[in-house]
């Protein structure tokens, strides 16, 4: 067994019970993952280094459109999913073991925490459930933001910052507060391409059907 095994097992069954050999190799990548991230995280990187270490972490290859601001950090990696043109600023978490899928030009605020585990109520127990977050293409995400895990967030929205987000967001909505909630909706005119994107657009949407960064999203508020 790998450790591409054990991902896959999370990522095909509902709520999966981890047998200790299991165990063994998510710890043993953990603390790999800590390696590398305390490396990276360590002192000035440039644009290319930081694309490799970030290759590293999640075992795939990241676009080179990619941008982030360390520190940046991660408990596991392997279940990080990336599109192009995703930015992270400074000291973003993930939390990635149930899985973490991010489109096509997403920005995250500084801070921005995303967890895909949460624990059994019973007290002797506390085992670990395991659920995974989607991220549309072109979301914002403000800082200090805080999504749990088995939430998807539709294409185009906002997450004010501050927010903690439990429940699905709506393609296109404007969510804040705790727990988050609808605002509004973007306006036709807000989410209007700019005609400099509009080629781009057009690309993406010819490939949706390719892409495992678009999930189905169904409106949790």
């Amino acid at each position: 067994m790998t450790i591409e095994d054990v991902v896959r097992y999370i990522n095909t069954h509902r709520d999966p019970v981890l047998t200790p050999e299991m165990d063994r190799l998510i710890l043993e990548t953990c603390a790999e993952t800590h390696r590398l991230t305390a490396e990276m995280n360590a002192g000035y990187r440039d644009h290319e280094t930081l694309i490799r270490y970030l290759s590293e972490i999640t075992g795939e290859t990241v676009d080179t459109s990619v941008n982030l601001f360390p520190p940046f950090y991660s408990d596991f990696g392997r279940n990080i999913h990336l599109g192009k043109r995703v930015f992270f600023n400074a000291a973003c978490q993930l939390q990635d073991q149930g899985g973490i899928y991010i489109g096509n030009d997403v920005l995250i605020g500084h801070q921005t925490v995303l967890a895909t585990i949460d624990h059994d109520l019973n007290p002797y127990s506390r085992r670990n459930h395991y659920a995974p977050i989607h991220i549309g293409d072109r979301v914002w995400i403000g800082a200090g933001v805080v999504i749990t895990g088995g939430v998807s967030i539709g294409e185009g929205a906002v997450v004010a910052a501050g927010a903690v987000v439990t429940r699905d967001v709506p393609a296109f909505s404007i969510v804040g507060g705790v727990p988050a909630k609808v605002i509004r909706f973007l306006t036709e005119e807000e989410r209007k391409p700019l005609p400099e994107h509009a080629e781009r657009i057009s690309g993406q949407e010819e490939n949706a059907s390719e892409s495992h960064t678009s999930p189905e999203i169904h409106p949790g508020f």
